[in-house]
């Protein structure tokens, strides 16, 4: 584990999708690389997350809710990776929605310049649709690196998304926060 407070910080938010159950292999790969570790969940994450896991292995508390007051600021991201990002949470992002911490958080990141990543985890029925598109676009248009196509996530067939849980590129995400960054 880094020690907090030592290196560059990297807020992962994870969401309700397969991939979740294996964020911590994110935060390992993170902490390798000299990465501060924050985990920021969604509400639907909480469900996939082994929390008292992700706690132990970043020093950090796992997020879901507001600080309240007198709770201390969590450090100032330099990079943000959503992963899994699901169809709810590009969609609601990109239309400015901020009715959770997480949200909260993905809704400012532009405006301050924080380099962040998506690698959504979503079927080709949900990635069709028109809604997702514009989203995606909208997103990108804002300077968010969505890793969606050859060589990055590729949606799977509706009912399959069991099958691609192993396989998830976690790794991608992290190499295009630090090239983001360079």
């Amino acid at each position: 584990m880094t020690e907090p407070g030592n290196a560059r910080v990297l807020y992962v938010i994870v969401c309700g999708a397969g991939p979740a159950t294996d964020v911590g292999r994110l935060v390992e790969l993170a902490q390798q690389r000299a990465w501060d570790v924050l985990v920021i969940a969604t509400p639907a994450a909480l469900g996939f997350i082994d929390v008292s896991r992700l706690e132990a292995q970043t020093g950090r508390p796992v997020r879901s809710q507001y600080r309240t007051p007198g709770e201390p600021r969590s450090p100032r991201a330099d990079a943000i990776i959503v992963a899994p990002a699901t169809y709810n949470t590009i969609n609601k992002w990109a239309a400015g929605t901020s009715d959770t911490y997480a949200l909260g958080i993905l809704a400012e990141a532009p405006g301050l310049k924080i380099p962040t990543v998506v690698l959504p985890f979503v079927n080709s029925a949900l990635a069709g649709r028109r809604a997702f598109h514009r989203s995606v676009d909208e997103l990108q248009n804002e300077g968010v690196r969505v890793l969606l196509g050859d060589d990055e996530f590729q949606p799977h067939p509706p009912g399959t998304g069991g099958e691609r849980i192993e396989a998830f590129p976690w790794p991608l995400a992290l190499s295009e926060a630090e090239r983001m960054l360079a």
